[in-house]
């Protein structure tokens, strides 16, 4: 059996909590969370590791701990982990989008 450490299991956790909180107006996101989110959309925050197994590890950093690098995920090609990433980026960019607020799509004319 491998043995799992508990501390990336924390930290995966977290960004996921952290990320998915969601209130029922999301115009009222609080300052700290959006800046969050900003950071998180930006690639330059994020870095792809290879492990000694093999696999690629994907990485980011936080705004209050902008030295600090946090695992997130991993993969098993290159590709794949960027992929996951840029999946990440798309993920908070449509959470800030919809902190805009509703946005109209269609209008009609009398």
């Amino acid at each position: 059996m491998k043995e799992v450490n508990n501390q990336n299991q924390l930290n995966m956790t977290y960004l996921y909590y952290k990320t998915s909180t969601w209130s029922s107006d999301p115009t009222k996101i609080d300052e700290k969370t959006k800046t969050q989110w900003e950071h998180l959309s930006n690639k330059s925050n994020w870095r792809i590791t290879q492990l000694p197994n093999g696999y690629y590890q994907t990485e980011v950093t936080y705004p209050d701990k902008p030295d600090q690098w946090t695992d997130v995920t991993r993969r098993e090609t290159l590709e794949g982990a960027e992929s996951a990433i840029d999946g990440s980026i798309d993920h908070f960019n449509k959470k800030l989008e919809a902190t805009k607020g509703p946005k109209v799509v269609k209008t009609f004319e009398e």
